[in-house]
């Protein structure tokens, strides 16, 4: 069942319960209310301006501007078209008006609720004839589940259709005029990722895996730019990273995934060109939820966890979530653990109507390897020539122990019925120590890093003629601290001698960061504008063993994008953006003097199209897109020594995503990403060549099917396969360290033992597999060269009671 919701609205239940995935077919007697007609307070005229298009479009608008929850079948308005609604009118009567030539029915069952009907629908059987000859609906059938995190992401099984990573309003992804993906809470249910990277294996342009099965750290490129310290963002607010302090993902405490291609300084300030990556914790619910889950995988992987949520009071105005999760495993290699304990408490607090407060927490303790990699070969010109199948670390000395905690909250409070209040704040802390040795020569790395994030904005919804606005105006403020001490050597270990280093450097850095920022959204009959501008004020203070660097840096961001609906769903639309990030280190200039990094700046250029399918759950978007970015931080390695560098460069490429979880039981992705990342200034030796481990191609589909009656209903099975093209390992292009193109099969299979056996309810069993024909390939990457990740399985048990 489908839920579209006005701004007080959907905060009530209907709405969390669809957005946590709970089928309203168990709820169907809650929504037989026995109102008639339409309360007094819904006969008050108000100004609206839904602009013709898309019927399920128009209910969403119309849903915000009257502050409606508005419920309806899933496939009920597929095809369907609205002719709009302008003027002022009383609610009821723009419902109406919407509706007109739809052949659907309307009727309130509540205050501001209101179910949309085909009153020819077989599923609905004769009751109390209400206003305008509508049938009260005395069954309800469930075509769809919805499910998100209410407000800021919400999915129709694999299909994204609202999310606020893009502008930090409830805006349609279809009528979003940026490139976006969101990976839905079905998805990461039916592949099972074990980190962010796997969860990113179907996501256009984004390349991951380009260090083979490295547990450290979550580090991959969209459109060739690397998002692994400015890119990451939790819960719409920037993640807190220092160079050896990376927030570790546990999938299963995550909702979504929403990855916003292209600059989005303008509202985000500091963050990569290539775009965010925007992951959305799990939050209570209004429903009770309940499950436990057993996993047992390849490399001894064992693991328990556990998620429950639901009402605190019998008001529902304080609702909780537990989840947590307790792990035992290693990778391919034996010497490399996966050990980790998580636990991610949550509560929701919500009086009225108009307020809500939710409180997100979260600890990890994490071990897994310090060392990642094999030994390579090196040719008489001391230049890698490959890796061997012998592991370059040592399982005496090789823990990379990981505590992350952060604690933080969310508010939403409605001023007045056209300013709403949003306000989040979080800290955060991580405290690491790495061993490590590499061709038995030992290192040890310690690392503290907290950090404080918060964002604070108003949203104006006002017209002006014929326009309608969504005007946000805010200021957010970022501080982060860290102290990294290092040592290694000076002694070989051998057979029978192990020693810990000495920590002998340090490095220490506080940044603290401030933006103001104005976006407005414009809706013009079926033009949808959207315009922003920023300001930050960046500072930092480094130091190397005392001595000290100070950089303070001031830009100005923007982004203006304009797009067209068109009446069958589809929307052209062209875009521009810029984006800036103040870097940390320092530049070893051979020669001369070093000097502070200059900050990264870029813009991006982008054309595409998105279109809704009439008649089916289902999207095909399409891009194009120019990024030119100045002074990104790289290690580079063509002098024969590994510095510290600024790469300027220009990505260029053409992007295809097509995503549907259709009515018989099928759901699918594909993509495919050219991306043409070429280095306009680094070294001599590289001027004109494609950065390393980008390749040119990308293709990935997956499909599932889930059989809808019979014998074998219950039964789930997906498989997919993911082509990356070539690609150098180097940026010099030494062709002995070339990538050659590869193709990955994974697969899936499921079961609900209730169907057989209703005693079995709630009951999953459930297999997955990532390159289910185990193709392993040497991996090149900035010179040094891996082996890409084996055949992996894991076998799950799940019960929702």
């Amino acid at each position: 069942m489908r839920i579209m919701q006005g701004r007080r609205s959907r905060r009530r239940s209907f709405t969390r319960l669809a957005l946590a995935g709970v089928s309203f077919i168990a709820c169907a007697t809650a929504v037989q209310a026995q109102a008639t007609t339409a309360p007094a307070a819904i006969i008050a005229p108000k100004a609206f301006a839904v602009p013709a298009g898309s019927l399920e479009a128009g209910i969403l608008k119309l849903g915000q501007q009257a502050d409606l929850r508005l419920l309806y079948p899933s496939m009920l308005t597929s095809g369907k078209t609205t002719s709009g609604v302008s003027g002022t009118l009383a609610t009821e009567a723009a419902v109406a008006s919407l509706l007109e030539g739809t052949g659907l029915r309307y009727r309130f069952v509540g205050e501001k609720t209101v179910q949309i009907f085909d009153p020819s629908d077989a599923t609905i059987t004769t009751g109390a004839v209400v206003k305008d000859g509508a049938t009260q609906l005395e069954k309800i059938t469930a075509t769809g589940e919805r499910t998100g995190a209410e407000g800021i992401v919400e999915t129709d099984g694999y299909v994204a259709k609202s999310a606020r990573v893009a502008t930090k309003t409830d805006t349609p992804v279809m009528q979003t005029p940026q490139s976006m993906s969101v990976i839905s809470q079905k998805q990461l249910q039916d592949l099972k990722p074990q980190n962010l990277q796997e969860a990113l294996n179907y996501t256009p342009g984004a390349r991951v895996g380009q260090y083979g099965a490295e547990p450290r750290f979550d580090a991959f490129k969209v459109r060739g730019i690397d998002l692994t310290l400015t890119g990451i963002f939790r819960d719409g607010l920037r993640q807190i990273a220092s160079p050896n302090g990376l927030f570790r993902l546990e999938p299963y405490g995550v909702e979504a995934i929403a990855t916003l291609r292209g600059p989005a300084a303008s509202i985000y300030g500091a963050s990569s060109s290539g775009g965010i990556v925007d992951i959305v914790s799990k939050r209570p619910t209004s429903d009770p939820l309940r499950e436990v889950e057993v996993q047992y995988g390849s490399y001894g992987r064992v693991q328990g966890a556990f998620d429950v949520s639901g009402p605190l009071d019998d008001e529902g105005t304080v609702l909780y979530r537990m989840t947590g999760l307790a792990r035992d495993g290693r990778t391919e290699i034996e010497a490399v653990k996966d050990d980790r304990l998580f636990i991610a408490p949550a509560f929701t607090w919500q009086p009225d109507e108009g307020t809500k407060f939710t409180l997100l927490g979260e600890y990890m303790d994490s071990t897994t390897g310090g060392t990642w990699g094999y030994l390579n070969r090196y040719g008489p010109d001391g230049k890698s020539i490959g890796a061997i199948p012998t592991y370059g670390g040592d399982a005496r000395f090789n823990d990379f122990t990981q505590k992350q905690a952060r604690i933080g909250y969310e508010l939403e409070h409605e001023l007045s019925d056209n300013v709403t209040l949003f306000h989040k704040l979080r800290y955060s802390d991580i405290s690491t120590r790495q061993e490590w040795v590499f061709a038995k020569y030992p290192g040890l790395t310690v690392e503290d890093n907290t950090g404080v994030a918060s964002d604070t904005y108003l949203k104006f919804d006002f017209d002006t003629g014929a326009a309608a606005h969504q005007l946000i105006a805010g200021i957010d403020y970022s501080y982060m601290k860290y102290t990294s001490q290092q040592g290694s050597g000076p002694d070989l270990f051998t057979d029978d001698f192990t020693y810990v280093p000495k920590l002998t450097s340090t490095q220490k850095q506080s940044q603290s960061g401030i933006g103001i920022y104005l976006q407005d959204q414009i809706e013009y009959d079926a033009w949808r504008l959207t315009a922003g501008v920023r300001h930050d004020w960046v500072d930092n203070k480094y130091s190397v063993d005392g001595s000290p660097f100070d950089r303070n840096d001031s830009e100005t961001t923007a982004r203006a994008a304009l797009g067209y609906v068109l009446p069958n769903g589809m929307m052209p639309y062209v875009s521009y953006g810029t984006a800036f990030v103040s870097n940390p280190g320092v530049i070893i200039n051979l020669g001369g003097t070093d000097t502070p990094a200059m900050p990264t700046l870029g813009k991006q250029w982008e054309a595409g199209v998105k279109y809704e399918i009439p008649g089916q759950n289902a999207t095909i978007t399409a891009a194009v897109f120019n990024i030119d970015q100045e002074n990104a931080t790289v290690y580079e390695t063509s002098s024969g020594l590994n510095l510290l560098r600024q790469l300027d460069l220009k990505s260029r490429g053409f992007e295809l995503e097509g995503t549907a979880s259709l009515d018989n039981g099928w759901n699918f992705i594909a993509s495919y990403s050219y991306n043409d990342v070429e280095i306009t200034k680094l070294t001599s030796e590289t001027l004109g060549n494609q950065l390393n481990s980008s390749p040119y191609h990308m293709f990935s589909l997956w499909a599932d099917y889930e059989v809808q009656s019979g014998v074998l209903e219950g039964l789930g099975v997906g498989a997919g396969v993911r082509y990356v093209g070539s690609s150098f390992g180097d940026n010099v292009h030494t062709p002995i360290l070339k990538n050659q193109a590869r193709t990955f099969v994974d697969a899936s299979v499921r079961y609900d033992l209730g169907a057989a056996n209703p005693n079995f309810e709630g009951v999953r069993l459930q297999l997955n597999a990532t390159n289910l024909f185990n193709e392993v390939e040497q991996l090149c990457t900035t010179g040094f060269c891996y082996f890409d990740e084996g055949r992996k399985v894991v076998a799950s048990v799940r019960y929702r009671f």
